[in-house]
């Protein structure tokens, strides 16, 4: 699971708004992950090994594959003709052109997970991010931040795939990428590994406790609970 896709959660939004339905149990909820330069990728696939019930939302692109990347598990890899016309049926959640190539969130796919239940994680740059938010209003965003800018250049250039060229554009990108933190609802500071899974994890933990959807799944519960009890006020 590899992620080049420049900091910037979700990018254009296409088609209607994401439906909801309402009949079908509680829904799950979607979590957005962003950071640059900050191990996202590694956090976000241990959570995965880690987490019952958690799924990664696999992004289409048109740019080339890397060694080792495999199609359907790293990207849903495809060419510019056949992005444009999902773009034109307003399949994709959002979708953004970074560094020359095209990248997007495909809208079925994850309006099915969570409508089955499941959490998914979109781990998108701030500009999906922008244009997801009106789409999942439930949709909870994450910022991973890097201890400093040092570690942030150890960690881009560690990679070991890109030219000195392109760690610069990567590294301008990032710093432009972090300007946007304040969009976030949550930050977290990846310096110790364990501890910001950790922190990743307890996230994810609270929103499944919420109330709209512990309701659903506590119903036999709480029927019990308050058999005979009026109801307040």
């Amino acid at each position: 699971m590899s992620s080049d896709r420049p900091p910037s959660p979700q990018a254009a939004p296409s088609g209607s708004g994401a439906g909801q339905p309402r009949d079908a149990g509680p829904r799950g909820g979607g979590d957005d992950v962003e950071g640059p330069g900050a191990g996202k990728t590694s956090l976000v696939r241990t959570l995965l090994e880690t987490v019952p019930g958690l799924e990664l939302s696999v992004s289409h692109t048109t740019r080339a594959p890397r060694p080792g990347e495999v199609d359907g598990v790293d990207y849903h890899f495809t060419d510019e003709a056949r992005f444009t016309a999902l773009v034109d049926q307003g399949r994709f959640l959002e979708h953004a052109r970074v560094f020359g190539n095209l990248y997007g969130t495909s809208r079925d796919a994850v309006e099915a997970r969570l409508a089955a239940g499941a959490d998914v994680i979109l781990e998108i740059d701030w500009q999906g991010a922008q244009q997801v938010r009106p789409l999942l209003p439930e949709a909870v965003s994450v910022f991973i931040l890097p201890p400093s800018r040092a570690e942030l250049q150890r960690r881009l250039r560690g990679r070991g795939q890109d030219d000195e060229a392109t760690l610069a554009r990567r590294t301008e990108e990032a710093a432009a990428e972090l300007a946007h933190y304040a969009e976030y609802d949550y930050l977290v500071v990846n310096d110790d590994f364990e501890r910001a899974r950790a922190d990743l994890e307890a996230l994810i933990r609270s929103q499944r406790l919420r109330r709209a959807r512990q309701e659903h799944a506590l119903r036999g519960i709480l029927d019990e609970l308050l058999e005979g009890t009026p109801s307040p006020g």
